[in-house]
């Protein structure tokens, strides 16, 4: 995964489960470690996120040796009556850079006041 942000403090957009999901999205094949480091969580709550996601249908993961290999589900819909009829690929859409636009694009910076 690229880059690490720093840590932040106060409030958020994005929910600790839909950046876990983000991450997967973008490297279907990483490890927990990995998952949490990128996410800026523990190890425990990227486990207990990646189970709540596969147990409600998100996300399905299979064993490849010593690696997991995890796939979303990519027309499941949003759980909040808010996003109703919203696809999780919708949200990823938003969610996840292409890699070659990653390193490319520059950080969008912020309009003037």
């Amino acid at each position: 995964m690229v880059g690490v942000p720093e840590s932040h403090t106060g409030w958020t957009f994005i929910t600790s489960h839909a950046r876990v999901l983000a991450a997967i999205a973008d490297n279907p094949n990483a490890r927990i470690r990995d998952l949490a480091a990128h996410c800026r969580l523990t190890e425990r709550a990227v486990a207990r996120i990646i189970s709540d996601l596969e147990q409600d249908g998100y996300l399905s993961r299979t064993r490849e040796g010593r690696t997991n290999t995890y796939r979303i589900e990519p027309d499941k819909v949003l759980r909040h009556p808010a996003e109703a009829g919203l696809p999780v690929a919708s949200l990823l859409s938003l969610l996840v850079q292409d890699e070659t636009e990653r390193s490319t694009t520059p950080a969008a910076a912020p309009a003037p006041r």
